[in-house]
């Protein structure tokens, strides 16, 4: 392992950052795409979407290998400076565990914040993508 800008990390995305048109629109460039369930979380579309911890639940998503400096450019050069990276253990469709970068929100979204936009647009996307779509 090394120290460099260049290094790549396994990042987990849950919403529409799972898109890769939508990276490379922000100059990222995503490396590497696995799908990959979040096994003891679930997603919540609030203003903004997160996962919350939930041991009933299992969370879909990509996993892509990604710079620090372009996670960086996703959250808080683009303005979602909320959001923390934490670590996961995924699992993907090949069977493999893997431990992830994760971005969510240290606040969850209160009940009544809703988006029924982003969460249409979030599962149309998650069904192009093959992944199991939350309900909405």
């Amino acid at each position: 392992m090394y120290n460099s800008r260049e290094r790549l990390n396994q990042v987990f995305f849950y919403g529409l950052y799972m898109d890769p048109e939508i990276l490379r629109a922000k100059g990222v460039e995503p490396r590497n795409p696995r799908k990959a369930i979040a096994p003891g979380y679930r997603l919540r579309v609030g203003n903004l979407a997160t996962l919350l911890r939930d041991e009933s639940s299992r969370a879909a998503g990509i996993v892509y290998d990604l710079t620090h400096d372009e996670v960086s450019t996703l959250y808080w050069g683009g303005g979602l400076d909320t959001y923390v990276s934490e670590a996961l253990t995924v699992e993907t469709e090949a069977g493999d565990s893997l431990a992830v970068l994760c971005c969510n929100l240290l606040v969850p979204p209160a009940n009544d914040e809703s988006n029924p936009e982003y969460l249409e647009k979030l599962i149309r996307r998650m069904g192009e993508l093959g992944l199991e779509a939350p309900s909405a």
